[in-house]
């Protein structure tokens, strides 16, 4: 697991439609929360949060410096945002408590080639590309890697019962549920066509010697 990005947050009193000053500052406020702890208001820069963001995953574990001294792991767990101007309106960070497993979404990653695509020109189905699996944060692994290499023909699908999990990663998602899958490619019929019956040659004779009027 990648070292934690450190995030940093400002406490804050600001509650209801006092919030608004904060976004024309260039902040967005957000609440700290956790399984039996108490909830902290706070406010983090917009653009730094933005910026980290669009490159983390919903496993993404941060440091929450708040104030410069407090340091809290946390996830982001929801963002809401206008969806009229698009602009980032609250954060909710869970913060993680030390032994405690947390349930989040990992997303899977594809290795290796498959026979069935590169040979018989099928095409892969992607069916799903995260799973939602439950692991103490230390545990959690920035994705899962699985090869294709199996799908050599169009009957072999691979079932999330099949993906190799990481040492104390439990799988919630159906195990049944299928991953990944090859489909034939699709073959167009040429139209036959059918040609027109030439007459009979006594026929085509008769016409030929008919006298005219």
């Amino acid at each position: 697991m990648a070292a934690p990005t450190v995030l940093t947050a400002k406490s804050r009193t600001e509650i209801g439609k006092a919030v608004a000053h904060l976004r024309q500052a260039g902040r967005v406020p957000a609440v700290v929360f956790g399984h039996g702890l108490a909830s902290i208001p706070v406010s983090l820069d917009t653009h730094e949060f933005e910026h980290v963001r669009r490159t983390a995953h919903s496993n993404t574990i941060f440091e929450l410096k708040i104030d410069g001294k407090d340091v809290h792991k946390v996830l982001i767990h929801g963002v809401q945002i206008d969806p009229r101007h698009r602009q980032l309106l609250h954060v909710d960070l869970f913060e993680l408590k030390s032994g405690e497993e947390v349930t989040v979404e990992i997303q899977l990653r594809t290795t290796g080639e498959s026979y069935a695509v590169d040979r018989l020109g099928g095409t892969m189905l992607h069916n799903i590309d995260r799973i939602k699996v439950r692991a103490l944060p230390e545990k959690l692994p920035d994705s899962i890697e699985f090869s294709i290499e199996s799908l050599v023909d169009f009957e072999t699908a691979i079932h999330l019962r099949d993906l190799p999990m990481p040492a104390g990663v439990t799988l919630l998602s159906d195990p049944d549920e299928v991953v990944a899958k090859v489909a034939a490619p699709h073959v167009i019929e040429e139209p036959v066509v059918v040609a027109a019956e030439e007459e009979p040659a006594e026929a085509a004779a008769a016409t030929e010697a008919k006298p005219e009027a």
